[in-house]
């Protein structure tokens, strides 16, 4: 595998660990996480709006009527990220939020491997795998305790 995609994939992640960062600061003006989170998820609609003829993909209605349930899990956890980003962010600081939110992301993922959710290949919930996940909520103590 190229180094580019991972490059990438760490660039994205620095970014992304000042959207809480930004949208507290927002939150402070607006008044309220929640105001702040419909303020990204706006400015994050326009873009990929525009995004979108370029994309190859559709927003056909028919296309969109024929989507599962489940699909409309992605935006409300989307909003949950957004907004309980900028409520907690201030109180546990972004190195610990941060931690813990990729604690939480790994044990999901790990989870979601091992039941096959949503169509992916099934992947074991290994001790090995476990003490990765166990290894990183040890360096969320740390974290913290810092």
């Amino acid at each position: 595998m190229s180094w580019l995609p991972i490059g990438l994939s760490i660039l994205l992640g620095m970014l992304f660990s000042q959207q809480p960062v930004i949208n507290t600061a927002v939150s402070r003006i607006l008044g309220s996480p929640v105001a702040a989170a419909a303020c990204s998820v706006f400015v994050t609609l326009v873009c990929l709006l525009i995004l979108l003829p370029f994309s190859g993909g559709s927003l056909r209605p028919s296309l969109l009527a024929a989507l599962p349930w489940w699909s409309l899990l992605g935006g409300m956890i989307g909003v949950g990220i957004v907004a309980g980003a900028a409520a907690l962010a201030p109180i546990t600081g972004a190195a610990l939020f941060f931690v813990c939110l990729v604690g939480g992301q790994l044990m999901g993922a790990a989870l979601a491997d091992h039941f096959g959710a949503f169509g992916l290949p099934l992947r074991s919930l290994s001790w090995t795998r476990l003490a990765g996940l166990g290894l990183v909520f040890v360096g969320a103590l740390l974290v913290h305790r810092g």
